[in-house]
């Protein structure tokens, strides 16, 4: 009950993603460092431990443009987005879908609303593109996929707002992040466990096993500096050996995104951290969602 109620008042991912950390939160609890004094967060996707962690002062960055652009809307526009989401709404089946799909013109801000469409209705919240750059993802199979969340999207909208929010690089999280008083949180493109989990196309920019490392380097220089810093990936030889030198925990999570139902289940993803985990640390009830 009062997860539920949680999960209605507090601000909350207004996006599904693939990989999305809301689910996951409640183990990472124990481990978010108690004082700091700016969030950082260089791979946003959904957002769901920015969401979480509501810090006072946040620099949220990805890759992706229009995954930045719509939230810049949702931060300064919520109102006019929600209006052009209740048009698609109103509009929405497989045919509109895909023409939406191909279009890519328009404002930033119907940019914008046709992200979340999409992203609302897409299968399972994948974003994936093509050689072009273009959004390629089948239209996914819901009865009441939720297209515009005025709630979600207002909550959101206020979380948000005063928040320093920009397209960039990863790396350049160094040009930020330099004392104590800052805390990184990446959750990148996981490292490919199989032949058949090797997505790392959440951008035209291919996140391979050379970004990995050049990722551990940011990582590492972030904690030379002082900088409290955590990390998240596939559990797998690769990333254990490559972050040795720093604390790593057993995290449980579900895989969701496999086309075939019989193959998803539990599976293995690490958190890695510079800091140790306090003993006795107090797990807060928070909201269930997908982010």
């Amino acid at each position: 009950m009062v997860s539920q109620i949680l999960k209605e008042t507090c601000p909350r991912p207004f996006l599904k993603w693939a990989g999305g950390k809301g689910r996951l939160i409640q183990q990472y609890q124990g481990y978010f460092p108690d004082h700091y004094e700016t969030y950082y967060e260089p791979f946003l996707g959904g957002g769901a431990v920015f969401f979480h962690l509501q810090p006072q002062r946040a620099v949220l960055n990805d890759i992706n443009a229009e995954l930045i652009n719509t939230y810049c809307c949702v931060r300064d526009h919520v109102e006019e987005l929600i209006i052009l989401l209740k048009n698609h709404q109103e509009r929405h089946t497989k045919e509109y879908y895909y023409d939406i799909r191909g279009y890519s013109g328009g404002s930033i801000l119907e940019q914008s609303a046709r992200f979340i469409y999409l992203n609302k209705t897409c299968f399972n919240g994948l974003y994936r593109v093509n050689s072009q750059g273009k959004f390629n993802v089948p239209l996914g199979r819901y009865k009441n996929p939720g297209i515009c969340q005025e709630d979600v999207l207002r909550m959101a909208s206020k979380a948000l707002s005063g928040v320093k929010i920009a397209q960039a690089d990863f790396t350049q999280v160094l040009d930020y992040a330099t004392s104590d008083n800052d805390f990184v949180f990446f959750d990148p493109p996981y490292y490919p466990v199989s032949t058949t989990s090797y997505f790392t196309a959440y951008s035209r920019y291919c996140f391979d096993e050379s970004q990995q490392i050049k990722l551990k380097d940011v990582f590492e220089k972030l904690v030379a500096r002082g900088v409290k810093v955590m990390l998240c990936n596939s559990d797998c030889s690769f990333i254990r050996n490559l972050y040795h030198d720093f604390y790593i925990y057993d995290i449980s999570a579900a895989r969701s995104i496999n086309s075939n139902g019989k193959n998803r289940g539990k599976i293995g993803e690490v958190l890695v951290s510079s800091h140790k985990r306090l003993p006795n640390k107090k797990i807060s009830p928070i909201y269930e969602g997908r982010g």
